[in-house]
């Protein structure tokens, strides 16, 4: 892109206070910013900064789930001509019992490469891990879907193509979402899928004005949303590993929108991935903040104490080794096409000062934002490139 290419109107003003926040952010030090401690550490090495960077977006998560105790639970089994999809239940913490999916690939050897796969933020929330698991007659699925996914789940199309995949509800998503609150009470009913469209948005608009009385209330309980969301996203691989199907020396991540930010906190943090593809979440905060801040960073993104600290290409760089493709699309009115082509140069000066070049792909389509079926196969070559699998589906993975 050409700098005319690059600029966008701004979005963002907070009036009067508009130029207080500017200072304010003029006034970071931004000293754990790959770039910046690089330059300020000229003697330095990848792995310390990595380490000194991981550990203030720890410490900044502001949770402590304790040890891995899953008491994990099938519920119901479904098979198909591709895969066998299983609703489950696990522990995540001591607070948490986490529904959501468990695919084993029929088409793979065993046990088989396996993929963490994030739902999106924006969207229904009554649905969670339904947006990307399973067959749907729901028109607001399918409506969701067919904006966002061409009409795929994205978990079946990966299960399709050989990888034993697993999905969860985000806090706040699907069967997580908080009931009994507002008036009238948020779901009553239990099943979503029953409820007739006007109660449906009726409880939907209910649970969008609910996101920020969450956070409140996370801060009062001294965590942050992302330290949960990442805090479940880990115990995924713990789960994981309590399967013989899946061969957890091969996993990844990957998700759209909340779920690409979601992949790019798990890839930081967790060193058992060893693949990401984190799709529509990726620019540099001072391009993000004059442009559209309101609409794209959202209750999960809130980390006081860090931002100051780090940027958000740092979250892929902390990721490396891990082959990370970042997927940002160049009509994605969330994002401001120059902090998505800095953020991509930032990547990839990380990458080259770790040592695996090899390992980062910008993918820049000139497309909405969206996962769409060509972003699906570009992904599903990463990760076969990446996580060794060589089993290619014979069958068809229906939308």
């Amino acid at each position: 892109m050409n700098a005319k290419q690059l600029e966008r109107e701004p979005r963002s003003h907070y009036g009067s206070l508009e130029p207080v926040i500017r200072k304010l952010r003029a006034a970071r030090p931004l000293d754990l910013n790959c770039e910046r401690w690089r330059e300020a550490h000229p003697e330095g090495t990848f792995d310390a900064w990595r380490t000194a960077a991981r550990e203030c977006l720890r410490a900044g998560l502001h949770y402590d789930p304790g040890p891995p105790d899953l008491r994990p639970e099938t519920l119901e089994r479904v098979e198909t001509a591709a895969f066998v999809r299983e609703r489950i239940e696990f522990n995540t913490a001591p607070w948490f019992r986490v529904p959501g999916y468990f695919y084993t690939p029929k088409n793979a050897h065993l046990p088989a490469p396996a993929l963490v796969v994030m739902h999106e933020w924006g969207g229904p929330m009554l649905f969670g891990s339904e947006r990307v698991c399973g067959e749907t007659d729901h028109p607001v699925l399918i409506e969701h879907r067919n904006t966002y996914t061409g009409g795929r789940a994205l978990a079946d199309f990966f299960a399709a193509n050989g990888f034993c995949v697993v999905v969860i509800d985000a806090y706040h998503f699907g069967r997580r979402v908080p009931r009994g609150i507002s008036s009238p009470p948020v779901m009553d009913a239990p099943e979503p899928g029953k409820l007739p469209l006007g109660q449906f948005f009726q409880y939907q608009d209910q649970l969008r004005e609910a996101l920020y009385l969450g956070v409140r209330q996370l801060n009062w309980a001294g965590t942050t949303w992302c330290g949960i969301n990442f805090g479940d996203d880990s115990r995924c691989i713990d789960y994981l590993e309590s399967r013989p199907e899946a061969d957890t020396s091969r996993v990844g991540v990957t998700g759209l929108s909340g779920g690409g930010w979601r992949t790019n906190v798990l890839a930081a943090l967790d060193e058992r991935v060893k693949a990401a593809v984190p799709v529509g979440w990726m620019t540099t905060g001072d391009a993000q903040q004059a442009y559209n801040f309101a609409g794209a960073i959202g209750t999960f993104n809130l980390l006081p104490g860090v931002w100051n600290r780090l940027d958000v290409p740092d979250l892929i760089a902390m990721a490396f080794p891990a082959a990370c493709m970042v997927v940002s699309t160049k009509q994605d009115p969330l994002f401001p096409p120059a902090g998505q082509c800095d953020a991509a140069r930032q990547i990839a000066a990380a990458c080259a000062w770790a040592g695996c070049l090899e390992r980062f792909r910008d993918l820049a389509p000139d497309k909405p934002h969206c996962y769409d079926i060509e972003i699906q196969d570009e992904a599903l070559r990463w990760f076969n490139r990446h996580l060794g699998n060589k089993d290619i589906a014979d069958v068809s993975c229906p939308k």
